[in-house]
């Protein structure tokens, strides 16, 4: 069990660094872009459509990152397999439908944990950009 916590801790590390550099980038990505509009709401939207894409990348790579954990660990043998069971973790449904031996089951809810938190700093991103983006293009309220 104390080896999954330290395994499960060490991957969880590894992908908060993955999504903090991740976050910093789409966000300078909106930034310098966000500069350049001056108008368009639209391409407002364009640019945070660009910020969701980079931080969608971030949420499947941390998914292929846990799949290739369990793929090492020799929980599965297919890719496809790996990959739909670390989805369903990272993403909390908890399906059931396949799980890991009881060596390593402690790792699902590990993930499940990492994927709540890092679905949680991705929403916190594109919620300050779709905020700046109504900002910028609503009118001033007259409290």
């Amino acid at each position: 069990m104390l080896i999954n916590i330290v395994i499960g801790l060490s991957m969880m590390a590894v992908c908060l660094l993955l999504q903090g550099v991740l976050v910093v980038q789409a966000l300078r990505f909106y930034a310098s872009r966000q500069s350049r509009l001056h108008s368009a709401f639209l391409a407002g939207m364009r640019v945070t459509v660009g910020l969701m894409f980079i931080l969608i990348v971030g949420n499947v790579a941390q998914v292929f990152a846990w799949a290739m954990l369990f793929l090492w660990l020799g929980e599965f043998q297919q890719l496809s397999v790996a990959v739909y069971h670390s989805a369903v973790n990272f993403a909390t449904l908890g399906y059931g439908d396949i799980v890991m031996s009881d060596e390593n089951k402690l790792l699902g809810p590990l993930e499940a944990l990492n994927g709540a938190m890092m679905i949680g700093v991705s929403t916190a991103a594109l919620t300050r950009a779709f905020a700046e983006v109504m900002n910028d293009h609503l009118p001033p309220r007259a409290d």
